[in-house]
């Protein structure tokens, strides 16, 4: 295990900038993910911490040891790629064992840490197969396993899951929490699902545009997103965003495009124009009986989407603002019904012009 520290890191290629002053600290033991779309530098972060990328400024420590300058394999950590990068005519043991044989470490403990590594894995039945004869899943846990026998200081993962179908994505995904909580070791996880994200990390750090949105834990980031940007990337479906003025007074009232006054009672801005950020679970469709209920307006459904346990609605507003709303999964709502929603107060973000968030400031 080691702490990987990044000071001040900077990357461009030629005149464009894909890393931008970035600093973070991944604590011992810790499964952090990088988050973000494409583009947002991600990939290049995680490239630079292995050596496969030159950091152009700035300073990298692994596990205390001032790494920037160092070739990739002194690092002495051990990456798993996208695409597996197995050798088709090895089998899975010799994949597993090869990269030890090239350091000249003994038979013996080649042997050892292969089985070792395999136990774990839930694979020894598959050491003498070639990688043709595996599944996907297979493959990429003997991709695991040839890190794993590295006994490196970190993992680094480069959306290790991607190529795999939906079932089987979940299930490896469980397979690497496990693995994580077994081995208490340093890990970095980069992915653009924000549901790997979730259920994975310790710590997620959300990426865009080549700088760091926000560090925190998962629900931290769901929860207290710290700007528009995480707000809209972090959950599934995104928050809903609706512009309003924020009215003086007391119980500061709230008002939407639609003549709609939402009273607040957690701090609000100053008065004046903003966006205000709600998630669709905090938006509920009520029934005609309740909809004379403070908090409630009327919408008129577009889309309904019936996921099992929970419904959601695409609800238009009367001046045209969109948002989403959840019922229950029994729900019997039409597109096409006028219902009534109601808004929980206590769960409302506000975002300035420039996309951050007020309870950020």
């Amino acid at each position: 295990m080691a702490e990987i520290r990044l000071d001040n890191v900077s990357k461009s290629f030629g005149a464009v900038s894909v890393i931008r002053d970035i600093s973070l600290t991944v604590n011992s033991g810790e499964l952090m993910v990088f988050l973000g779309p494409s583009g947002s530098g991600k990939s290049t972060l995680l490239r630079m911490i292995a050596g496969l990328e030159s950091i152009d400024s700035g300073t990298l420590k692994i596990g205390g040891v001032p790494s920037e300058g160092l070739a990739p394999g002194q690092r002495d950590v051990a990456m798993v790629f996208q695409n597996y990068a197995l050798y088709p005519h090895m089998s899975v043991r010799e994949n597993m064992a090869f990269g030890l044989r090239n350091i000249g470490l003994a038979e013996a403990e080649i042997e050892s840490r292969v089985k070792d590594a395999a136990r774990m894995l839930e694979m020894d039945e598959l050491l003498a197969r070639r990688p043709s004869q595996l599944s996907g899943g297979q493959r990429q846990r003997v991709a695991i396993g040839r890190a794993i026998v590295k006994e490196p200081k970190a993992f680094l993962f480069d959306e290790p899951l991607s190529n795999l179908d939906a079932s089987l994505r979940v299930r490896t995904r469980v397979e690497l929490a496990q693995l994580h909580q077994r081995m208490n070791a340093t890990m970095i996880y980069v992915t653009h699902d924000q549901t790997e994200a979730m259920t994975l990390a310790d710590r997620i750090v959300v990426l865009n545009q080549c700088r760091i949105e926000q560090i925190g834990t998962p629900m931290d980031v769901y929860l207290k997103p710290a700007s528009r940007f995480v707000a809209g990337f972090i959950g599934s479906p995104g928050m809903n965003f609706l512009p309003v003025e924020v009215l003086g007074g007391g119980r500061t009232p709230v008002r939407f495009g639609n003549g709609f006054e939402l009273e607040i009672d957690a701090p609000v801005p100053n008065p004046g124009r903003f966006e205000l950020g709600i998630r669709p679970e905090a938006v509920r469709v009520v029934t005609q009986s309740d909809g004379q209920q403070q908090n409630t307006t009327e919408a008129k459904i577009g889309v309904v989407e019936r996921l099992g346990e929970r419904t959601l609605a695409y609800c238009t507003l009367d001046n045209g603002s969109e948002l989403i709303a959840q019922d229950s999964g029994g729900s019997d709502i039409r597109p096409g019904d006028r219902v009534h929603i109601a808004l929980d107060p206590n769960a409302v973000h506000f975002f300035d012009t420039d996309g951050r968030s007020y309870q950020h400031h």
